[in-house]
């Protein structure tokens, strides 16, 4: 079957301006649309790209209040993109996710089928009380019982859902590029050298283990400076910038979305730092991979399904100021970062993602 109507639902919408979903549904709308399939994506009504389509993608603007009463926006804008995705006729209906949407399940569409990407275990994200979590496992619950088809970014959660729901799903890790064009003099604008400083790029979330990054730098007395890339206005980052912001080396550089710069600054780092511990397959992990850095990653099922022994771990302050002592010159590390090379190569390029969604997607609709 060729030629499917598919919605993607579940992400403030494309082009990226915000995170991992918003740019597996960049990559993932953009490809299917070349290969003849007929994709809408909903995007937030406020989103700053406001035309209709984008490389060949159909874009449908649906009103997101979260902007003016929090989270609770966040279920209203799913319902809105429900209520619009069961007049559509899709074949199939991508939800990426379920924090959010699987409330509404009752509403799904009923004329094509519903898959959804499962996402990591967001009920143990420490940024939630005991009764949010609560209420995430119980969104959990909804979509992997009502799903049609289940898509688990990494092993361990195809596993988890076996085990927990005795559902089966589909393993489709995320893609990304390899940096093939470094650009030196970008560098120049931040004030460092290349290999010569230290790196960071995470939502401010206690989760990413982004303090105990923070603390550990300072602690290591190492002359490299440090830059935190991502956005600081929730109150977790204001917190880090009060009390890290003045602190040797540490350099706050807020939100960068220019795939070019960030890909540069990864490329010319000595250490980059991923301190994820809740989720699947990330998204920043594997373009990190591809452009070349060398990582230092919080030690974890999730990571070392990925990076196996190709990185340095640490599970607390004390083991990364260690790592940040060490380890020494990058060009000293070649085969680790060949090994995560040849891994974005075979296994997490965007074109068989593409190809593995698609085939999912087909087998479904029939």
């Amino acid at each position: 079957m060729s030629g499917l109507r598919i919605g993607i639902l579940g992400t403030r919408g494309i082009p990226n301006r915000y995170g991992g979903f918003e740019q597996c549904a960049e990559y993932l709308a953009a490809g299917l649309a070349k290969k003849g399939h007929n994709v809408w994506v909903y995007n937030s009504h406020d989103h700053e790209y406001q035309e209709d389509t984008w490389n060949g993608v159909n874009i449908i603007h649906c009103y997101d209040p979260e902007k003016k009463i929090g989270t609770a926006g966040q279920f209203i804008y799913d319902l809105n993109c429900i209520r619009d995705a069961r007049k559509r006729k899709f074949h199939v209906l991508l939800q990426l996710g379920y924090t959010s949407n699987s409330i509404w399940y009752k509403l799904w569409p009923g004329n094509c089928k519903n898959i959804v990407n499962m996402d990591g275990l967001e009920w143990k994200r420490s940024k939630y009380s005991a009764k949010v979590q609560k209420f995430l496992k119980r969104a959990e619950r909804w979509a992997a019982l009502k799903a049609d088809v289940l898509i688990a970014d990494s092993l361990g959660i195809e596993k988890y859902l076996k085990e927990e729901y005795n559902k089966p799903s589909h393993f489709i890790a995320y893609g990304a590029d390899v940096f093939e064009d470094p650009y030196e003099p970008l560098l120049e604008k931040y004030n460092v050298q290349h290999f010569d400083y230290n790196m960071l790029m995470a939502r401010m979330e206690p989760e990413n283990n982004i303090e105990m990054i923070l603390k550990a730098h300072v602690l290591s007395g190492t002359g490299r400076p440090l830059l935190v890339v991502g956005k600081t206005e929730n109150a977790f980052g204001k917190y880090l910038v009060d009390t890290y912001g003045h602190k040797p080396g540490i350099r706050f550089l807020g939100g960068i979305y220019d795939i070019t710069v960030i890909n540069n600054l990864r490329y010319f780092s000595h250490l980059y730092f991923h301190g994820h511990s809740v989720g699947g397959t990330n998204p920043s992990l594997l373009e990190a991979m591809g452009s070349n850095s060398l990582i230092a990653a919080h030690d974890n099922l999730f990571n070392r399904a990925v990076l196996g022994d190709d990185a340095f771990y640490f599970a607390d302050a004390e083991q990364l100021i260690k790592v940040i002592r060490e380890v020494t010159a990058k060009a000293t590390h070649n085969n680790m970062l060949e090994n995560n090379l040849r891994k974005i190569r075979d296994q997490y390029n965007w074109p068989r993602i593409v190809d593995e969604y698609e085939k999912v997607l087909i087998a479904a609709a029939k």
